[in-house]
Parts: structure tokens; C-alpha cells; sequence
């Protein structure tokens, strides 16, 4: 089956554009750097390679344009006409062979200046010859400009277009305008056509889809049509007359019997017999629509001989498909689109005459005969009176027997859910297994305060042990709070030394103020190197003067300023570290060290005492250290493999190709050309 999708035609550029690119291309794709020390030899290539670039791009773009576009000759002859009708043959196929002439021009052009730079005896020379090439080649592209303008109109025009598949099963709806046509296909598709009360509300032919016997049948909604002759119609009623025309299908033709349409029964009657020739060895059905103004049997006389006379005419294609002379059913039907009166019936009718004459056309066939061999239809004739039931085997009996025993199995929940409601509605109660001294507990609520107590206070059976442990923290706090004197080395300190501390604490906070409003403004002022430090403030002298207010010893402080000021190039001493007693340190000792400072032995108040990880805290769930130890080493020991293989995951910045090739070839400058 030939599918035919307009959609997918590309879009064609004008002349200008269509020069654009191809320039742009030969640019960007060929060599563009050559000296005049170069030998004729490769001057002539490298000019030579341009032009024949140029033109095989040319051909390339036309050839596309005149390959996409179908050919009226070739395609369905309803297509065929549809594009006729609506964009003119002569003009269409005249705009295809002016870029086919352009494009044998081109290729000719290229053919002679080739020539040409084969005999090219300089570099200007070959670069003149490849100019005037490539300008030749341009001017014959714009002056197909309108015709290129012409193909893109119709290109998009060809895109709107309904996708009708001239071979499927098709019902097509035809008629005066404003008779109830859109209506109708509203009705029984899921299309959405305007419907208005004037005439020639549809302009172009409008597909929508419907089922009848689980198969799919094309409905296509025909703009109206006048009684008027042939040369007289135009393009909108011409697309009704192709569709008819051409299209194997069920032909709907709708009668306006109330008059609301315009047009009287009379008029409608002469635009069916001049156009009945249209109708010839196709299901014909006469539809009388818009009952609920003027039912069918309250015409006048003469409005009803010639709808019997129409009749008559489309019994003539039941009779040429093989029916009786009697057989007048689904010929003449009614109906009103205003409350769906009728609308299934003539559907139905039109679809399974359809489908009936589409059946005897395969009959008809030879194909039909390699299938009909194949087949043969047994029908056993009784030999006698005797009745002979048919036997079913006592195996089979037992089998159902025991899949019938099998469905009666235990109720899960989901068989409960479904019995009682579904999914929202039936909620499985958690309760109903536990197991209780009294049956009648399970559906009791439990309180959450009972005689005056937390009912939560009383679930956790370490609850005293966890309440003395609290008791013990909170005695070891209080009696550090009680203690709150400073101490160092295991003394207390001298009131002359509380005054120098307390002016200590001051000067840090003071500093530790100043740097932060240094680096809240570090951006927006300028680094200057302390060589440079005019005023003086970063000096031993400066730091052992108020050491030295402050009743203290600053050559301790000024020896460690000095060997943190000489860098790292020293090793560390060996016994370095055995001089950290742990807890505190002496003021006066003779060695800096690194790790040791001043610590005081009173712990702040907000602070709580920090256990090592082995501990086990109340309320982690582990037995004891060991345990929590164990189930460490297993969770660290559980990650190590997905740790080891995630190393790279997909939230990573990763550049697979510093220099990808699609962007770093191209245009070739001096240097090696192998890739080429």
C-alpha cells in the first residue's frame, strides 16, 4: 500500500539562500590557503577542486528539490488531480523543469571552466577562470528565485494537507453546501469540523476515522457542490468532484428535505443527476437529513416523486453489485444530526455496504482461486434417525472438575479488596491476626493517656537505665559548674593572673572581630605584602611591648613568631612529641612545641561529653561495644566494592575527547594533510 506523506518534503530556500550555503560550504570543506610559489600542477588542482566542489553541491541541493516533489504522472490519479486543481500542472511541472534545466546548466558550466583550468598558466589566471565559475554558476541559480518561490508555497501548502490513502475502506459525504455534511462526520468520528449556518463553512476535503467490525473505514467530508456546469465550478467544489471521481468508496449523498439549506429538494435533485455519473459501481445511499424540521412523509407530492426518482437511480448500483430488485434496504434512510436520530443506522448501512462490495471485488479475482483450493468445509449428512450428542470424555470431566476445585482456594486480601469494593474503598485491617487473651481486644484503641500517664513512658522495658544514666550526666555537670574556678598545672590562679587571662580573651575577640571584618572586605580591597607594612603593626618588638604591659615573659612567643617565619625546610625533631605531657603545659619551658597550648580543665557547661565510636549510646539497638564494633566493619566492608567502582558516576564532569575531529577538521592551513 503506497503511503503518501507531504509533510516530508524539505523546505526549499530561495536563490540567495541556496547561494549562501553552497559558497559557504565550498569555504568551509575545501583548502583556502595557496601560494603563488606553488607549481601549475597543483595551482590548476586546487582551483579545479573548488569548481567541481561547487557544482556537485549545486546538483546535489537541486536534485533533492526534484526528487521530493512528486510527479503527477506517477502518483494516484486523485492525487494527481487534487494538485491540478489546486496548484495548476502546467505551472507546477513548468517551476520542476526550470530547476532541472538549472541544474543540467550548472553542471555544464562546471564541465567547461574545468576545462579551461586545465590550461591555466598562472595563478591569476586559474583564479580568474575559478571566479568567474563559480559567478556563473550563482547568476543561473537566481534566476530561478521565483520558481524556487513558487515550489516553497506549495511545498506548504502540500503539508496541510489531509492524508487520504486512496486504497483503505472509504465512506465519502457529498451534497449541496449547509445540508448537514460536517455534522454528521462530527458525529461519527473523532474529527472536529466547523460547522456554521452558511454555506461553504468547508473549504477543503476533511479526513476523520471510524470502526465498524473492528476495521478501520476513512471518512471524508467533501465541500458542497452547486448545479452548475463543469467549466462554471471552482477550486473548492472541484476537490469534491476529484474525490468523487477517483476515490473507491461508499458515496453518501445528503438531501436537505426541510429547505434550511437554501436550496429547495428540486435544486438537489438536479446537482444528483448531473453528477451521477460519479456515482457509477459504488455503494450509493440517499440520506434525508434534518427530520426533526420536516419528517420525510410530510413533503409535498412532487418533492417526493423525486426523491422516490433518485431512489431509483441508486438502485440501479445495488442491482450492477449483484442485489434483487427488491432488495431496497439501505438505499433511502433518514435522519437528524440535531439529536442523533438515524446517525448509527446510516453509518452501519454505508460501512457494510461497502464492505460487502469489497468482498465480491476479491471474489471476483483470480487470487481468489489459489486460495480456494486450500480449503475444504466437511458437512457430515445424517444416515439415519438416530440422535448422536456429542461425547465428552470422562478425562476431560475430571479435569474441569479439578480446575473448578482449584479456584475455590483461600481468599487472599486482594480477592477481599475486590470483593468489597476495590482499590479506596476497602481498607485491610492490620489487626485482625493478632493474637490477644480476648478475641474482642483486636479492634480496640489503644490510648495514648492512661490514668494520668504517658502510655509511650512505659513501652521501653531500659527505661530506669536510661533515666539513671541521665541522672549521673546530669550530676557530673553540676558539680563542674560548682567548680568554676580556672586552673593550670593543678593550681589555682592568682588574681593577677585572672586579670592578665580576662585581658587575653579580650585582645583575641577583639582580633578575631577585626579579621572578620577584614575578610567580609577582602574582595573589594587591595593585598598588600607585609614588607610594605608602613605603620608597623605586624612586628616581635611590637607583640613582646604588650606582652610585656601585660606582666608576661615574650620570648617564648617572639621564638616561635621567628621559626614559623623561616618556613618548613627544617625536619622535626625526634623527640619533639615526648614533651606533651597530655593535659596542659608550663608557660615557662624552655622548647616551643607545636602541640602543646594552654587548655583549661573546666569544660563549658553547654558542652556534653563526647563518647569514641565503640560506645554504644542508648537506643542504637546493639548488645554491647563488640556488636556495635562487628556491625561497623560490616557496613564499611558492604560499601567498598560500589565504592570502588563508582569512582566515576554520571554527575561527574567528564570530556571524553579534548578535540573532537567534527569540529577541529575543516579548513586546512600550512601544515601536514594526511587525514585528508
Amino acid at each position: 500500500m503506497v503511503q503518501y506523506n507531504f509533510k516530508k518534503i524539505t523546505v526549499v530556500p530561495n536563490g540567495k539562500d541556496i547561494v549562501d550555503i553552497i559558497l559557504s560550504r565550498t569555504q568551509r570543506q575545501t583548502p583556502t590557503v595557496v601560494h603563488k610559489g606553488y607549481s601549475i600542477t597543483r595551482l590548476r588542482q586546487f582551483y579545479m577542486r573548488k569548481v567541481k566542489y561547487t557544482q556537485q553541491n549545486f546538483f546535489e541541493k537541486l536534485s533533492t528539490i526534484i526528487d521530493e516533489f512528486p510527479r503527477l504522472d506517477d502518483i494516484h490519479p486523485f492525487y494527481g488531480d487534487l494538485l491540478h486543481v489546486l496548484y495548476n500542472k502546467d505551472h507546477y511541472k513548468l517551476a520542476l523543469g526550470q530547476i532541472n534545466t538549472a541544474r543540467n546548466l550548472i553542471s555544464k558550466i562546471a564541465k567547461d571552466y574545468v576545462k579551461l583550468l586545465k590550461y591555466g598558466d598562472s595563478l591569476y589566471r586559474c583564479k580568474s577562470l575559478k571566479v568567474a565559475a563559480l559567478g556563473r554558476m550563482c547568476t543561473v541559480v537566481k534566476r530561478i528565485g521565483p520558481s524556487l518561490a513558487y515550489l516553497e508555497q506549495i511545498r506548504q501548502h502540500m503539508a496541510r494537507l489531509p492524508s487520504i490513502d486512496p486504497n483503505t475502506r472509504t465512506i465519502l459525504i457529498c451534497g449541496y453546501p449547509n445540508v448537514g455534511k460536517s455534522s454528521f462526520m462530527n458525529k461519527i468520528t473523532r474529527a472536529d469540523v466547523d460547522v456554521q449556518p452558511y454555506a461553504f463553512t468547508t473549504k477543503s476535503l476533511f479526513v476523520g476515522h471510524t470502526d465498524y467490525k473492528y476495521l478501520r473505514y476513512q471518512v471524508i467530508d467533501t465541500p458542497g457542490i452547486l448545479d452548475r456546469p463543469f467549466e462554471d465550478r471552482n477550486i473548492i467544489e472541484m476537490c469534491s468532484i476529484t474525490a468523487l471521481a477517483h476515490l473507491r468508496s461508499a458515496v453518501l449523498f445528503f438531501l436537505d428535505i426541510s429547505g434550511s439549506c437554501g436550496y429547495s429538494i428540486a435544486q438537489q435533485a438536479a446537482l444528483f443527476h448531473s453528477i451521477k455519473s460519479l456515482f457509477m459501481n459504488k455503494p450509493l445511499i440517499i440520506v434525508c437529513n434534518k427530520t426533526d424540521l420536516q419528517p420525510l412523509d410530510g413533503i409535498s407530492e412532487e418533492d417526493k416523486k423525486l426523491v422516490m426518482e433518485m431512489k431509483a437511480e441508486a438502485m440501479k448500483t445495488v442491482m450492477g453489485q449483484g442485489g434483487e430488485v427488491g432488495d431496497d434496504e439501505g438505499v433511502l434512510l433518514t435522519m437528524s444530526t440535531l439529536n442523533e436520530e438515524g446517525v448509527a443506522a446510516v453509518k452501519n448501512a454505508a460501512c457494510e455496504r461497502l464492505l460487502n462490495q469489497r468482498v465480491e471485488l476479491k471474489m471476483k479475482t483470480k487470487k481468489i482461486n489459489d486460495c480456494l483450493n486450500r480449503f475444504h468445509v466437511a458437512i457430515p449428512k445424517p444416515r439415519d434417525q438416530k440422535e448422536r450428542p456429542p461425547c465428552i470424555p470422562q478425562a476431560v470431566l475430571e479435569a474441569k472438575a479439578k480446575q473448578a476445585a482449584e479456584k475455590e482456594r483461600r481468599k487472599t486480601e486482594k480477592d477481599l479488596e475486590d470483593e468489597n469494593g476495590g482499590a479506596g474503598v476497602y481498607s485491610a485491617s492490620l489487626k485482625k491476626n493478632y493474637i490477644l487473651a480476648n478475641e474482642e481486644w483486636k479492634d480496640d484503641v489503644m490510648p495514648e493517656i492512661l490514668d494520668g500517664h504517658n502510655v509511650c513512658d512505659f513501652v521501653d522495658p531500659d527505661i530506669l537505665l536510661r533515666l539513671e544514666e541521665l541522672e549521673r550526666e546530669e550530676g557530673l555537670r553540676e558539680e563542674e559548674e560548682e567548680d568554676d574556678d580556672f586552673e593550670m598545672d593543678g593550681k589555682e590562679l592568682t588574681p593577677e593572673e585572672k586579670e592578665a587571662l580576662a585581658e587575653i580573651r579580650k585582645k583575641k575577640s577583639l582580633l578575631i572581630q577585626k579579621h572578620r571584618i577584614k575578610k567580609s572586605t577582602a574582595e573589594s580591597r587591595p593585598s598588600v605584602p607585609r614588607k610594605f607594612d608602613k605603620d608597623k603593626k605586624f612586628t616581635t618588638k611590637r607583640m613582646g611591648r604588650q606582652l610585656s604591659s601585660l606582666g608576661l615573659d615574650p620570648s617564648m612567643a617572639i621564638d616561635r613568631a621567628r621559626s614559623k617565619s623561616r618556613g618548613r625546610k627544617r625536619g622535626r625533631s625526634v623527640d619533639g612529641g615526648d614533651k606533651d605531657n597530655g593535659d596542659a603545659m608550663d608557660m615557662d619551658m624552655d622548647q616551643p612545641n607545636k602541640k602543646l597550648r594552654l587548655r583549661s580543665m573546666s569544660r563549658p557547661r553547654s558542652r556534653s561529653r563526647s563518647r569514641p565510636p565503640s560506645e554504644v549510646a542508648p537506643g542504637e539497638g546493639f548488645k554491647d561495644s563488640a556488636q556495635k564494633v562487628k556491625a561497623i566493619k560490616l557496613g564499611k566492608k558492604s560499601v567498598k566494592k560500589r565504592n570502588k567502582d563508582a569512582r566515576r558516576g554520571e554527575a561527574d564532569r567528564v570530556i571524553p575527547t579534548l578535540k573532537p575531529k567534527h569540529l577541529f577538521s575543516g579548513k586546512r592551513s600550512i601544515g601536514k594533510t594526511d587525514r585528508r
